[in-house]
């Protein structure tokens, strides 16, 4: 999440056709002809660099885009034994999982539903290996490469002391005994030359490991649907490992697979004065976009005015700090008024909450070429009431 530090860019692209006033609120727009596009970017990179392309689950996982995704990529990768059966099952495909840690309990489904299962450390490698092979899966061991391109240390996989990864300095013959490949995702929001860089920085420590290795996974945080990626640069980086280790190459792509393709639509509750101008919205920060507290950073308003009527965006729920962010529009906001935040296809539509028994936003798919508008799915109190007990 480095790049979400400040106001994240947002594209409106073709939503500034879309009538808010369309759908319930709050409500996530999607559109498909802009994830589209994103996937042909994608399907580009690995055609021409000869890489397997995977949708990270844990950034966007809105599977009645499945059918269009997997004719585009080459399956999932996912965090745990729900994403993994979501990807076998919805998807298809290859599904490459990792986990931090798994459970005895989990790793005999996780091992039907994978191809790839990629450990964290050599202890769950040994831990498990013999069923792994038993069951003729591709073993995997994240490394950490010691080399730190994030910004913010919470979001850095290289940060002192990190949890992911077993650090390069530590790999040994011993370590990479049963492993297939060696998995690195250490970049968030980033282009191509932060990968560029923490390769030169570990490739010596990896080289003597990789003639016995059969593929490499750069894992996710690659903007290659931005438009200012060097994606020549990412197609010749991905050619030239291929060719010198004989490895084939994986990136996991989350973000890039929705980047600009959804926004969130608000209402506005009411208009109170506390030292400035206020407005409550049925957006929640804190349930809704909980990055905006996590990150933490400014969601972009669509159509957000330079000057004029300014006003601090907080949610409906009781948390003091279920604050969006101090918004300006050219008008006074009225009562019932709609607005949109841009870009919020992808982390936060997964990341939703129901504290407080805020209700969850409906999913809308919209598509800009044809204007067709589905409600996908709407949540009521069954889905707050079944979480609990």
């Amino acid at each position: 999440m480095s790049d979400m530090m400040t106001t994240q860019a947002g594209d409106a692209g073709a939503f500034r056709s879309f009538d808010l006033n369309l759908v319930p609120t709050p409500c996530f727009v999607v559109d498909e002809k802009a994830v589209e596009k994103n996937l042909h970017i994608l399907s580009d990179v690995g055609s021409r660099s000869g890489a397997h392309v995977l949708s990270a689950l844990k950034a966007f996982s809105m599977f009645s885009l499945a059918p269009l995704i997997r004719q585009h990529l080459g399956g999932t990768c996912a965090s745990g034994i729900y994403e993994a059966r979501l990807g076998r099952e919805k998807y298809g495909g290859e599904v490459a999982t990792f986990c931090a840690g798994y459970k005895d309990a989990d790793i005999d489904e996780i091992l039907a539903l994978s191809d790839h299962i990629i450990f964290n450390s050599p202890a769950q490698k040994d831990r498990f290996l013999a069923k792994a092979q038993a069951a003729g899966r591709q073993v995997g061991l994240r490394i950490n490469p010691e080399h730190s391109e994030g910004e913010v240390a919470k979001y850095d996989p290289c940060a002192p002391c990190s949890r992911l990864g077993t650090p390069v300095s530590q790999l040994d013959a011993a370590a990479l005994e049963g492993v297939d490949g060696l998995h690195m995702h250490t970049l968030c929001e980033q282009g191509f030359e932060p990968l560029a860089r923490t390769w030169a920085a570990v490739e010596r420590t990896l080289a003597p490991f990789l003639n016995g290795l059969k593929w490499l996974n750069f894992g996710g945080g690659h903007h290659i649907t931005r438009d200012d990626y060097d994606r020549d640069g990412l197609v010749e980086f991905i050619k030239h490992i291929r060719a010198k280790y004989g490895v084939e190459v994986y990136l996991e792509p989350g973000e890039a697979v929705a980047l600009d393709a959804g926004i969130l639509v608000g209402e506005i509750l009411d208009l109170p004065t506390n030292g400035m101008t206020l407005a409550i919205t049925d957006i929640s920060a804190t349930c809704h976009m909980p990055d905006v507290i996590e990150a933490p950073y400014r969601p972009a308003l669509m159509d957000e005015a330079e000057a004029g009527h300014t006003y601090r965006l907080g949610g409906p729920s009781c948390l003091a700090g279920d604050v969006i962010g101090d918004y300006t529009w050219d008008k006074p906001l009225e009562i019932g008024q709609r607005f949109a935040f841009l870009d919020q296809a992808h982390y936060s539509m997964v990341k939703t909450n129901t504290f407080n028994g805020v209700p969850l936003p409906t999913i809308a798919l919209w598509n800009s070429e044809t204007d067709e508008l589905r409600i996908i799915k709407q949540f009521g109190y069954d889905d707050f009431k079944d979480r609990l007990s």
